[in-house]
């Protein structure tokens, strides 16, 4: 009698184990879930990876076996007891309700269900920063990107300390277009250094050594679809009854993470809080302040870290002043890590 690979037994050997299937499988955020879930309490899961036909046939590994990407067909979602959804938005959106009607838990990382009613947007301390109770059996939960955990953590710290208007430019790097994006800020970062023209299948535009709020028209890639995104996400989180800061996206030319600033206008209702007391009350958001000493927040410093980093807000003393901050994230690990925490709680 053939054996039964160890990839469908769960670990305790059983065949009917429930499966985790990571949706999107082929993206580098896919790529970083499947990593935290082994590292996590889901190790030697049955760990099921599909994606759009494109990354059909794909090898990688999963539970430290060797996988296959396979397309989404009839039955992908079966005995699914988490789904995480790691690719494009179109690819949630067209598959998110098969997941749901499996009984599957459906953890959003793509964006697409910011919108969506039934979801519940989660990251760490935003329940506690809501002032309500945490939701465990929602169909859906939305984790927001880097960009929006930090806007709306940060809009509903300075609310407590009666700061009301907020605005964050958000600096997005090559990463966030896959892997086409980064090899071509690669190739055209070496073009321009040796006097070459370079070449713009992806963005349409040089973006190496370049600050851009638009890409090129033949460009799939599009900066407002991503602000609106953000946009999105950041106001689920705040819920209906507070407004999501004014927000805006840039792209930068580095190949990793996410850095943003913010200003906080000191209008004349504004508190008159300290920058000691917005740093404790950052700190108690969940907000990791950057050893001065050492470096600022940068891509560089967030690189592999699953926190929120923040420099200590300076201000700004022109009448009537405003605090300004900065930060930055590792934009897979950020929420990959938030994902695999939340499943963690719901299991």
């Amino acid at each position: 009698m053939p054996s039964t690979p160890s990839s469908a037994l769960n670990p305790a050997g059983r065949r009917d184990a429930k499966r985790i299937v990571i949706a999107g499988a082929s993206s580098l955020l896919g790529a970083e879930v499947r990593a935290l879930l082994e590292e996590s309490r889901f190790a030697g899961a049955n760990i099921r990876l599909v994606d759009e036909p494109f990354a059909a046939g794909l090898l990688t590994a999963a539970a430290g076996e060797p996988a296959i990407i396979r397309p989404v067909e009839e039955g992908s979602f079966d005995r699914a007891e988490t789904v995480f959804f790691t690719g494009s938005a179109e690819f949630t959106r067209a598959n998110a309700a098969a997941a749901r009607q499996q009984g599957a838990t459906v953890i959003d990382l793509s964006g697409a269900l910011a919108q969506d009613d039934a979801a519940t947007a989660w990251f760490p301390k935003l329940d506690r920063l809501r002032g309500r109770e945490f939701k465990k059996g929602s169909p859906a939960y939305a984790i927001p990107s880097a960009p929006a955990t930090a806007a709306a953590a940060l809009r509903l710290v300075l609310l407590k300390l009666h700061i009301e208007s907020l605005s964050v430019v958000c600096f997005q790097s090559a990463s966030e277009a896959g892997r086409p994006g980064i090899e071509e800020l690669e190739t055209q970062t070496g073009q321009l250094l040796s006097f070459q023209g370079v070449g713009r299948p992806v963005y349409d535009t040089q973006v190496a050594f370049n600050l851009v709020d638009r890409f090129g028209p033949a460009s799939a890639q599009d900066l407002r679809v991503v602000r609106e995104r953000v946009r999105a996400e950041t106001q689920l989180c705040l819920g209906e009854t507070v407004s999501a800061p004014a927000l805006q996206v840039l792209h930068a030319p580095v190949f990793y993470g996410s850095a943003f600033s913010a200003c906080a206008p000191l209008g004349e209702s504004a508190g008159t809080a300290s920058a000691e007391q917005i740093v404790a009350a950052c700190s108690d958001a969940g907000f990791v302040f950057a050893d001065v000493a050492q470096s600022r927040p940068s891509n560089v410093s967030v690189a592999g870290e699953s926190i929120l980093q923040l420099a200590v807000p300076e201000l700004d003393t022109s009448p009537p002043g405003a605090w300004w901050f900065w930060g930055a994230a590792d934009n897979f690990r950020l929420p990959a890590a938030n994902a695999v925490k939340l499943a963690e709680m719901l299991s």
